[in-house]
């Protein structure tokens, strides 16, 4: 029987910070770790963009049918 553990947190961050250093080396790690992620936008506004895009007849019969 195979059991799986999870590392701790602080043992996955300086794993994860060891593999970056070496395959990419202190520059472009440093870059990595301080990249912003990007913004969600909000669900509803979201929502919004896409039925603004969206054609009410193809929608219907995509999900209706003909």
């Amino acid at each position: 029987m195979n059991v799986n553990r999870y590392m701790s947190e602080d043992r996955l961050v300086e794993k994860a910070v060891a593999i970056l250093m070496k395959e990419v080396g202190p520059l472009d790690t440093t870059r990595f770790l301080s990249l912003t992620p990007q913004r969600r936008v909000e669900s509803i506004k979201r929502h919004h963009k896409w039925q603004s895009k969206l054609s009410k007849e193809k929608f219907f019969d995509e999900v209706f049918g003909s």
